[in-house]
């Protein structure tokens, strides 16, 4: 077994590994138990050690090199999330509106005031919107 990468966190070996298992490589992951109990250690240890075959090696990093387009990944597996009302951009993320004030409202009259409404916020343009309540009904 030859060491091909090296990370800090266990997750972090394991998301590689299945990226090589599901190429068909026999990946190892090693020193991740000794990680988990003294993270401390990790440094010290030279980190979670991923490990293939020697034969298997050349073609390991070969994948491991690869980068996942985003785009191309999004008109594989489709977009969830909604449009933005301004730029029409998909590159949005979950939004609360009154969080603030009702978590200001519980502290000082120990009772929510202010309802907290669901959005979403825009990456692109930065614009805020709420989301219609749901109709499916």
């Amino acid at each position: 077994m030859i060491t091909i990468a090296r990370f800090s966190f266990p997750y972090e070996a394991h998301i590689a590994r299945a990226k090589l298992e599901c190429a068909g490589l026999t990946p190892f992951v090693a020193d991740e138990h000794t990680i988990n109990m003294q993270w401390l250690y990790s440094n010290a240890m030279g980190g979670v050690r991923l490990q293939v075959p020697e034969a298997q090696a050349e073609t390991a990093l070969e994948i491991l090199a690869q980068e996942e387009d985003e785009a191309a990944l999004v008109e594989e597996q489709g977009c969830d999330t909604a449009p933005c009302p301004v730029c029409h951009s998909h590159n949005t993320e979950y939004y609360q509106f009154g969080r603030r004030w009702t978590f200001l409202s519980i502290m000082l009259l120990d009772l929510p005031v202010f309802p907290i409404h669901d959005g979403i916020k825009c990456r692109n343009c930065g614009q805020c919107s709420k989301t219609p309540p749901d109709t499916d009904n």
